[in-house]
């Protein structure tokens, strides 16, 4: 599949981006217009066409929608209704935006349907482990870590999407929404692009995607999945319309300790980093923000239960699995909607 053209790659934490070079119009004679940054510690690209009221400069509204985002889910600007709600000491119900009360609900909905492997409180054993704000080079005593455990739990956490409203059962509770909040950003500025007409469009967010319409080609958007190894190199090209894709690895976080690898996925049930050999795990879903939790809920689980968890739900899944002598491609039969070549 590496063989396949692509006119642009665009490299990201585990997705290469597709996109055409030539931003002239499609085959609805719609002119193509690119906007990038930086948000959430990583960088976003748009690329979208559209409708006479979407041509134009769209900069500015993508901006400010981004620094809503931030400005509701942040764990880095401490004045973020995020960061005051773990800063906050009181057991009360505390009011937040629909935005925030909305997502916290579909992490805690994952979150059940995986018995804990997904959870937005899991931050103080990531601490723990050195994969926070501060590194370590030693692991962290049984008693750190179990110190760690007792502040993490889903069922710790409330939610009142009615009353926007969030609630802690315990005092110390601290939630952390990056396994999912990338995913909502996209799908914040795909609402964006799709209440200014914009018929055509790719939003990217740190290899969290969502497309819709074609490409400048006129063809569905391409979107590689990158060989878990660090190289760069593309594994699988995903053909995508109206769909939003998400992959999750451990390849690019991880460090070694008395020659076993540590991953950066931290199982919240258990308080320790996952030890399977599932590298990649690649997720297609109508929304951004599903697509981003489902992907790091398999990596949790593993191969063998990610697949038979994906399958139970008719998810459309793509794992790469370690092996001694390379990868293993394993998958969903609704992946190979996606994934020409696969059978």
């Amino acid at each position: 599949m590496a063989s396949r053209k692509i006119d642009v790659l665009v490299a990201a934490v585990s997705l290469i981006v597709g996109v055409s070079a030539m931003m002239a119009g499609c085959d609805r004679g719609a002119a193509y217009h690119q906007h990038s940054g930086f948000t959430m510690g990583t960088y976003y690209a748009v690329t979208y066409a559209g409708a006479a009221r979407c041509v134009g400069e769209l900069s500015e509204v993508l901006e400010d929608e981004l620094d809503a985002v931030n400005a509701q889910m942040s764990t880095y600007l401490p004045d973020s209704e995020l960061s005051r709600f773990n800063a906050s000491n009181a057991l009360d119900w505390v009011d937040v935006s629909i935005e925030l009360a909305e997502t916290i609900a579909v992490a805690l909905e994952l979150s059940k349907q995986s018995q804990g492997a997904f959870d937005v409180t899991v931050g103080p054993l990531v601490n723990a482990w050195g994969f926070g704000p501060q590194e370590r080079t030693e692991p962290p005593s049984a008693e750190e870590v179990a110190s760690a455990l007792a502040r993490v739990g889903y069922d710790k956490l409330m939610v009142d999407v009615e009353l926007s409203a969030l609630r802690k059962r315990q005092v110390d509770l601290y939630v952390d929404l990056s396994a999912i909040a990338k995913g909502h950003g996209v799908d914040r500025l795909a609402a964006v692009l799709d209440r200014h007409g914009c018929e055509h469009f790719l939003v990217d967010i740190g290899g969290e995607v969502r497309t819709r319409g074609h490409n400048a080609s006129g063809s569905d958007w391409r979107v590689g999945i990158e060989v878990p190894d660090g190289s760069g190199s593309i594994q699988r090209v995903l053909y995508l319309s109206g769909l939003a894709v998400a992959t999750s690895g451990d390849y690019r976080n991880f460090r070694v300790e008395s020659g076993s690898r540590i991953s950066h996925t931290i199982d919240p049930r258990r308080g320790r980093p996952v030890e399977h050999d599932l590298a990649s795990v690649t997720v297609v879903a109508e929304r951004a923000e599903l697509a981003d939790g489902y992907a790091t809920l398999i990596s949790v689980l593993g191969a063998e239960s990610g697949l038979r968890f994906a399958r139970d739900r008719d998810l459309a899944v793509f794992l790469i699995v370690r092996q001694e002598a390379g990868f293993e491609e394993r998958y969903t039969a609704p992946m190979t909607r996606y994934l020409p070549g696969l059978k």
